[in-house]
């Protein structure tokens, strides 16, 4: 992990402010522990000892780097040279674990003793309750109800890692209310927890330092880029974006390069206007939730409005702010799929490929469909996670399209 190059244009100021978006509107309890983060984690991340230590994990323990493959079927089908960065081959199945590896060794720095943790599809939750497995410290995952229930998998995963998985049963039991008592129990807790944010979301200085974290996504794929195609720099990247952690990994190192298009997928649920959606930058405006200023599904009296995705990992009323920025300065390109389009995608990437991704990645291959390629075109999409944790989704789509 060298000192990682922060972009020119899009990087976060030091008041936490990408734009008009972020900063660190936080209770009085919590000032503390987010000034202590705030004023500390860029120099225990440019350490050369924690960078070491950061490098060996991801090499030897999460199995860095993941492939860069080019999926020829796919490619023959959209008509463009599609690359899949194989995120879905990290121990524990996402990209998740990138950022709970550093995330752990920071708490570790900090003398924290205890780790509490939000997730949605529980990708998450798992590579938080392996990382505390990893470092013997106790760990506590929110998580939905209704998630708890259809992502039951990751869910077992996570107790049989010594986790704590604690039902959040309020508003619509997914990811935003699993993020409100993961806050709440911080607050009642302040002096030996860490908070470790599975995205880029949250109080300043966490979109930042997990972007970081998860910034090896791109810097591979430079690098792998060269080895396969002569160029560092590809036509396209494409992710899907809840609070979008996989997204801002695989932005990160081209965000300065004008050239690449940046492609954002959201989840548009069952319609953008069908009142069950989770497509932030088409539905929302600005507010405030969790921490920071973003943009966000809200009534006209700022009330949050309910999301909708059938995948559990973007069923989130807003986006992290550096994807907020992104989509205001029009520096990113913002789509978004229904479910029956991520479904779709997912089925094909099987049957073309002999690759079952996430749902939530599912929705970024359904990106691909929407925009038109020229054949020689290089375009890359995160495969964020593999679809272990989806399987009961996948087969109750099956049997209705068979019936």
């Amino acid at each position: 992990m060298a000192t990682i190059k922060t972009s020119e244009k899009f990087a976060v100021s030091e008041e936490g402010y990408y734009g008009e978006f972020g900063g660190a509107f936080i209770p009085e309890m919590l000032f503390p522990n987010v000034e202590e983060l705030q004023s500390r984690y860029l120099a225990i991340m440019n350490d050369p000892a924690f960078q070491k230590s950061f490098d060996q994990l991801l090499k030897d323990y999460v199995g860095r780097p993941t492939p860069l493959y080019k999926a020829e079927r796919l490619s023959a089908k959209i008509g463009a040279n599609i690359y899949l960065k194989r995120e879905d081959l990290c121990h524990t199945g996402a990209h998740k674990i990138n950022n709970t590896i550093g995330q752990i060794l920071l708490a570790e720095k900090l003398g924290k003793r205890k780790i509490i943790a939000e997730t949605g599809a529980g990708q998450h939750g798992v590579a938080t309750a392996t990382v505390c497995a990893l470092k013997g410290l106790e760990c506590e995952v929110f998580m939905g109800e209704k998630d708890i229930e259809r992502q039951a998998p990751n869910v077992a995963r996570m107790r049989m890692l010594g986790a704590k998985v604690t039902p959040a049963t309020s508003g619509s039991k997914t990811l935003k209310d699993a993020t409100n008592e993961a806050i709440r129990a911080w607050i009642n807790n302040p002096t030996d927890t860490h908070y470790i944010i599975g995205s880029v979301v949250g109080p300043h200085p966490y979109p930042d330092m997990v972007a970081r974290f998860q910034s090896i996504i791109s810097a591979e794929t430079r690098k792998q880029l060269v080895e396969q195609t002569g160029s560092e720099l590809p036509d396209y990247v494409f992710a899907c974006v809840g609070g979008g952690s996989n997204a801002a990994g695989m932005f990160y190192n081209f965000l300065d390069e004008s050239s690449v298009q940046l492609v954002a997928v959201e989840a548009g649920g069952l319609g953008v206007n069908s009142g069950f959606s989770a497509a932030t930058t088409a539905l929302g405006k600005t507010g405030i939730l969790h921490g920071s200023k973003s943009i966000l599904m809200q009534t006209e009296d700022g009330q949050i409005v309910e999301p909708h995705s059938i995948s559990a990992g973007l069923d989130y009323p807003g986006i992290g702010p550096l994807h907020a920025h992104l989509f205001k300065s029009n520096r990113g390109i913002f789509l978004n799929a229904t479910d029956e389009e991520a479904l779709d995608a997912a089925f094909e990437l099987c049957r073309l490929e002999g690759i079952i991704p996430a749902l939530e990645s599912s929705h970024a291959l359904a990106g691909l469909n929407k925009l038109n390629f020229k054949p020689d075109d290089v375009v890359v999409v995160c495969l964020s996670g593999r679809g272990d944790k989806d399987m009961s989704t996948y087969m109750q789509a099956l049997e209705e399209r068979t019936k």
